[in-house]
């Protein structure tokens, strides 16, 4: 393992360091949505190079996730055997995933006229899509489920999910907590309370698994990355404090619609700003 020591802070990075506050605050306040941020963090207001940002974004987003399990664990609100049976799957695709499928995604995958779709701006726009995506599952009113003495699980789906959750996290660096709740909660009739305690599981242990893929095979900048993950783990501890003052469900709705707009402009960004 290769390492390096070096952060300037200027405004741009002062500004990075501010949003990586609201990262680890929107996961304390929600219980979600936070991470989908730490990529566009990273690429535009650190100027990391996307594939790498999505290296650093599984160390960040597995720690943070791990620091926030436990006070849920304490609670009672994490369930380990349903983390294990999703979550295996899910360590295992991320893991291949980092270690052969993005390697050998070549540099330029389509060239139409003037534009040049390159490995870069694929997994931007990939991300973006998520962001999306994220940012719908959040903006909705959640549909009320009832809770059962007895979890039903649906392995076949569960294994699926995991695998395709694991996948997605590997190639764009994200939490997938908007997938992996959901799955929880329709597949498994986990409360959602406990749902949300079990994806932070689920999150630290895949993410922090892929990241050790980069780690044996990459320079990191590990003043820059414990910078952030810290802001992060600190935002997280001062979104556990607000969530016991602060209903959640409005600002979920505002933080979703934040998360829509960054998403469109990622899109319109990394598709037309650099052709216009």
């Amino acid at each position: 393992m290769i390492i390096t020591l070096s952060i300037a802070l200027t405004p741009a990075t002062l500004a990075g360091l501010a949003a990586s506050l609201i990262i680890g605050l929107s996961l304390g306040l929600i219980g979600g949505g936070g991470s989908i941020l730490t990529v566009p963090v990273l690429v535009y207001l650190f100027g990391v190079e996307p594939v790498m940002a999505t290296a650093y974004s599984l160390f960040i987003v597995g720690l943070t996730s791990a620091v926030g399990v436990f006070p849920k664990y304490k609670e009672g609100l994490v369930d380990v055997r349903t983390g294990l049976i999703f979550g295996a799957p899910s360590i295992a695709t991320v893991f291949l995933t980092r270690q052969w499928l993005v390697p050998n995604i070549p540099n330029t995958i389509w060239q139409i006229n003037d534009f040049v779709l390159t490995k870069s701006v694929m997994l931007m726009l990939l991300f973006a899509i998520l962001m999306v995506a994220a940012s719908v599952s959040m903006i909705r009113d959640p549909k009320t489920t009832s809770t059962q003495s007895e979890l039903s699980f649906n392995y076949p789906l569960i294994v699926l999910e995991g695998a395709i959750v694991g996948v997605l996290t590997g190639l764009v660096g994200a939490g997938g907590g908007f997938l992996i709740i959901p799955a929880l909660v329709l597949l498994t009739k986990l409360p959602m309370k406990k749902a949300v305690g079990t994806s932070l599981l689920i999150i630290a242990a895949k993410s922090l698994i892929g990241f050790t893929s980069d780690a044996s095979q990459q320079t990191m900048d590990w003043t820059l990355l414990l910078s952030i993950t810290l802001m992060a783990v600190a935002g997280l501890f001062a979104g556990n404090a607000l969530s016991k003052k602060i209903e959640g469900g409005k600002l979920k709705k505002g933080f979703g619609w934040f998360v829509l707009i960054m998403g469109v402009y990622i899109i319109l960004k990394e598709t037309l700003g650099k052709h216009a």
